[in-house]
This record gives C-alpha cells, sequence and structure tokens, in this order.
C-alpha cells in the first residue's frame, strides 16, 4: 500500500468519524478550529508588524545617534515614520516645544520624562493588541478538548452498554472522538503558547529599546538646551 494510499485511507476514516460524531462533540471541533484559525491568523499579524518595529526602530536609532540638534533629528523622523520609536521621539519633542514656546527654555525635564514613558507604554499597548487571544487560546484550548474527551468517552460507555460486548467495533468510534478532540485541543494550544512567549520576548527587548531612547533622548535636551 503506498504512502498516498494510507493518507487517503486516513483521511476519509477520519471526515467520516467527524461525521458519526455527536453534534456536542462536533461543536467543540468547530469552537477548536475558530480558536486555531484565529490564532494563526494573530500569529502572523504580529510576526509582521513586530518585525517592522524592529527593524524600523533599530534604523531610525541609528540615525537619531548621528544628529546633533533636535532639529536633524526631527527631519529623520519622516523616513522612518512606521517605527513606533518615532511616535515616542515626536511626543517628547512637542513636549519641548511646548515648554521652549510658554518658557524661552526646557524648564521641566521630569515632564519630558514622564511624556517619553507615555508613549512608550502606548506604544507598546498597540503592538500588544490580540496578544491576549493567544495566551486565552493556550490555556483554554486544553481544558476544551479535554471535555470532548470526556464526551468520546461517555459515548464509548453508552455504546459498550448497548453492544453489551467489549468489541473494538462498540467502544471504537468514541475512543476515536474523545482522541480527535484531545489532538485538537493542543494543535491548537500548543502554537498559541510558543508564540505567546515568542512574541512577549520580542516585545520586551522593544520596551527596554524604547526606554533607553527616553534616556537618549534626554541627554540630546541637555545638549542642545544646556544644564
Amino acid at each position: 500500500m503506498t504512502g498516498h494510499t494510507c493518507a487517503l485511507l486516513l483521511q476519509t476514516s477520519l471526515l467520516d468519524l467527524i461525521k458519526s460524531g455527536s453534534a456536542l462533540a462536533n461543536a467543540i471541533l468547530v469552537v477548536l478550529v475558530i480558536f486555531s484559525i484565529a490564532s494563526w491568523t494573530i500569529v502572523f499579524s504580529k510576526w509582521s508588524a513586530l518585525g517592522a518595529a524592529k527593524n524600523g526602530n533599530s534604523r531610525f536609532i541609528r540615525a537619531f545617534r548621528k544628529s546633533n540638534t533636535l532639529e536633524t533629528a526631527v527631519a529623520t523622523c519622516e523616513q522612518f515614520r512606521p517605527a513606533p520609536l518615532v511616535n515616542v521621539f515626536e511626543d517628547g519633542y512637542a513636549e519641548v516645544s511646548r515648554q521652549v514656546k510658554a518658557r524661552g527654555g526646557v524648564g521641566n525635564r521630569e515632564a519630558i520624562a514622564r511624556t517619553l514613558q507615555i508613549a512608550t507604554n502606548q506604544e507598546l499597548g498597540h503592538l500588544e493588541r490580540n496578544l491576549s487571544w493567544l495566551a486565552t487560546t493556550a490555556s483554554v484550548s486544553p481544558f476544551i478538548g479535554l471535555l470532548g474527551t470526556v464526551i468520546g468517552i461517555i459515548r464509548a460507555f453508552q455504546n459498550l452498554g448497548a453492544a453489551g460486548s467489549t468489541s473494538l467495533a462498540s467502544v471504537g468510534p468514541g475512543i476515536a472522538e474523545a482522541l480527535i478532540a484531545t489532538a485538537a485541543g493542543l494543535f491548537a494550544a500548543i502554537p498559541a503558547a510558543m508564540a505567546y512567549n515568542h512574541f512577549g520576548h520580542i516585545l520586551r527587548e522593544l520596551g527596554s529599546q524604547m526606554d533607553d531612547f527616553g534616556l537618549e533622548f534626554q541627554n540630546l535636551i541637555e545638549r542642545s538646551f544646556g544644564e
């Protein structure tokens, strides 16, 4: 028997098992499929967004460190517009501009530091959006699959009692239904957990990078406006 034939038989058997499953068991499978599809959609979206954020931040920092004045740094912002650090810089620069316009100089550096921190938190919050769904999928999907497993085992015992025998034909469908639910729960949970941990590591790196940039921004303010 060829590998293609084995795969076709396995696929046919799996579809038959799903079709012959109870309505509740199939509803559980549908829920797990929805969780899995939503999780993979978020994974691909965040993979692209976080990669672009890391690349954009790194390029902007290199340009920022070559700037001797705030005006020079402002001129470089437009070409790095998608980078989260550009928004942090612009919020900090706006606070500096307000102080200069009102007082003729920078008199409240604590306000600048707070503005930079708030902007950093906002950017991280934007990047973290929808990641909670991955955490929910990772934690909830195994239990939903376990519910399907219990339902399948109950069905197996019901068939066993109805048949009055311990033959594989009587308990097989219920056990198969239970195993399918278990596999579906793990299939949804494991990638979500791995992606959540990986993205969490990237976000911590970005957060540290933005905090460090805030210090560099304040250093530039001191060089530009004196002590």
